[in-house]
């Protein structure tokens, strides 16, 4: 039987800004609501706990303003983070499902557990639900990332409790994934990043209904993961063919490349990759493999040469400037 966990967390930063913010840390933790659900969305059990700020021992006024809480009272009702993650991880227990609203909770809490050197008591991968991105693809074609009030008003959900207060956010996550069509949505995991593949072996491969995706290993270089043919390969996210590629590999910003392939069967595929950052400062990649039609395989073309004339320009540029400087 399939259970869910739906979390919610609400933290606190520097109020200094940048000078004042721990390298790796930039958000304490100060509050964890989450409610579990069976398999019918049912509420089965809720959790709730304050936390007492230990990095960041002053609110930041904007934090205040939206939890409506202070310090004080922090201070006096909040629990030690080491404490409240292991009654946590107990109260979740096993085979259980993370959905947020969101990507950066999961990210966060890890950073949290990291921090205070625990265990991490996720699996690897951790694999969630983004309920938001769910309601997205759900009810906006995947084009929109709708605040969660903005979704409980249009789900006509009666909004009788606050609003940026973890547990009160985690009941209101669940009532909106009532409104989704699960049996379509139920595909969609997401990945969380915080832990990247360290090997060959622990690289991950996911299919979806129309892309598939796939997270690399970690790299010194963007050269070097570039050189390496499983990052470059393309598939076809339905019968596994590897793909001819009509056009290859090409930037299309620093952290982004695209390519276009073409599946005898399936036709048009568009890849993208992501060029991202671990925790340490080595680069992976997510490499995304999607259905295309006519009109997309145009766009890539068209994108490939405006990439071009943008190098030619570059170039020409370059030349003319060590021309100058050799004349002088």
């Amino acid at each position: 039987m399939e259970k869910f966990i739906v979390l919610d967390l609400e933290w606190n930063q520097s109020p200094h800004g940048k000078e004042g913010t721990v390298e790796h840390f930039p958000f304490e933790i100060i509050e964890i609501g989450a409610v579990k659900l069976n398999e019918e969305f049912q509420v089965v059990s809720e959790f709730h706990r304050l936390i007492r700020p230990q990095v960041y021992t002053e609110l930041h006024f904007k934090i205040s303003e939206v939890v409506h809480m202070n310090i004080e009272e922090l201070q006096e009702r909040g629990r030690d983070f080491r404490e409240v993650i292991q009654e946590f991880t107990e109260w979740c227990g096993e085979d259980v499902t993370p959905c947020t609203w969101g990507s950066m909770d999961l990210t966060e809490l890890q950073r949290n557990i990291s921090y205070y050197g625990l265990e991490n008591p996720f699996p690897k991968p951790l694999l969630y639900y983004d309920v938001q991105k769910l309601y997205s693809l759900n009810f906006k074609g995947g084009k929109e990332k709708p605040s969660l009030d903005a979704a409980v008003e249009e789900c006509g959900i009666l909004a009788e409790m606050e609003f940026h207060r973890a547990l009160d956010d985690a009941r209101y996550t669940a009532e909106v994934m009532k409104y989704l069509d699960w049996n379509s949505m139920k595909p969609y995991l997401s990945i969380d990043y915080y832990r990247v593949p360290e090997t060959r072996e622990e690289e991950i491969y996911l299919e979806f209904p129309e892309y598939a995706k796939f997270v690399s290993k970690c790299y010194d270089t963007k050269e070097e993961a570039l050189d390496d043919k499983i990052v470059t390969d393309m598939i076809c996210c339905r019968c596994r063919r590897m793909l001819r590629k009509k056009i290859r590999w090409f930037p299309v910003s620093q952290k982004g490349y695209l390519c276009l392939a073409v599946c005898p069967e399936h036709g048009w595929i568009k890849g993208k990759i992501r060029v991202k950052k671990s925790e340490d400062g080595r680069i992976y990649f997510v490499k995304t493999m999607k259905f295309t039609g006519e009109s997309g395989a145009a766009e890539i073309m068209t994108k490939k040469e405006e990439a071009k004339k943008r190098r030619n320009e570059k170039n020409k540029l370059r030349r003319v400037s060590h021309k100058h400087k050799w004349k002088k």
